[in-house]
């Protein structure tokens, strides 16, 4: 496909994720491992698509939520701004994760700009309460935000689609190695740091053990992750069977 093609299916693909349609498709969508998938069906290059994909996900695995609302981080804009142009461009992994971070927080401006012009919404739709116009408050709840939300959110990603793949070129040419190798550097250590913030999200010391044997198993004993995976679904089911047991 086209760049502008290319572009234009990235900036639809982030403005609908954001439509928030129920929450369980919605938060699917907006993964970065989802839209990898994506980006692999419309540039033809699923397995590079994946790679990146998968490494950007790790850095995200902790932002599970949203204090007061506010979005600490867009891992979303981040993956449909990053992954076209790693894929395009033949970008190293690490160095497309480290690319994907600053568009992350970019996202949060972009949601809060969002939420700013759609309190207009709300003083209209209470307009419409005091006249018992059913309709209108609909379109207020969802119409209005929903064609706000596209104007704000495509331009976004169609305009970094469209021009970052040739500027990212240019500045992957300039660039010395050793600034890339330090970008490629940083990119390998955010995963881990994901990683991290997974942990204390998870917030119970009683569960490190698992994690780190888990860690270990893959790394020395060279079991598969998957047989991992399901080796530690079996572990907790008996765990809370076990306990129970002991409470019956």
């Amino acid at each position: 496909m086209s760049t502008l093609t290319i572009a234009t299916l990235m900036g639809l693909y982030y403005w609908f994720a954001r439509l928030r349609l129920g929450y369980t498709f919605s938060g699917m969508l907006l993964q970065p491992v989802v839209i990898a998938v994506f980006v692999g069906l419309i540039t033809g290059q699923m397995e590079a698509a994946m790679i990146v994909g998968a490494g950007i996900q790790l850095v995200y695995l902790g932002v599970t939520s949203t204090p007061g609302g506010n979005v600490p981080s867009d891992p979303a804009l981040a993956a449909c701004i990053a992954l076209p142009i790693a894929v395009k461009t033949g970008m190293d992994a690490n160095l497309a994760i480290a690319l994907a971070i600053p568009f992350g927080v970019i996202g949060v401006f972009v949601d809060q700009l969002r939420r700013t012009i759609n309190a207009a919404w709300v003083h209209m739709a209470d307009k419409h309460a005091e006249r018992c116009d059913t309709a209108g408050i609909l379109r207020c709840a969802f119409l209005w935000p929903a064609l706000m939300g596209f104007v704000i959110r495509f331009p976004v990603v169609f305009a970094a689609n469209y021009f970052g793949q040739s500027v990212v070129e240019q500045f992957l040419a300039f660039m010395p190695r050793w600034l890339t190798h330090s970008f490629e550097i940083m990119g390998g250590i955010l995963p881990a740091l994901g990683f991290a913030i997974t942990i204390m999200v998870i917030g119970k010391k009683t569960l490190i053990p698992y994690f780190v044997a888990g860690f270990f198993a893959v790394l020395y004993l060279k079991v598969d992750i998957m047989a991992v995976a399901i080796f530690g679904t079996c572990i907790a089911f008996l765990i809370r069977g076990f306990g129970k047991s002991e409470e019956a």
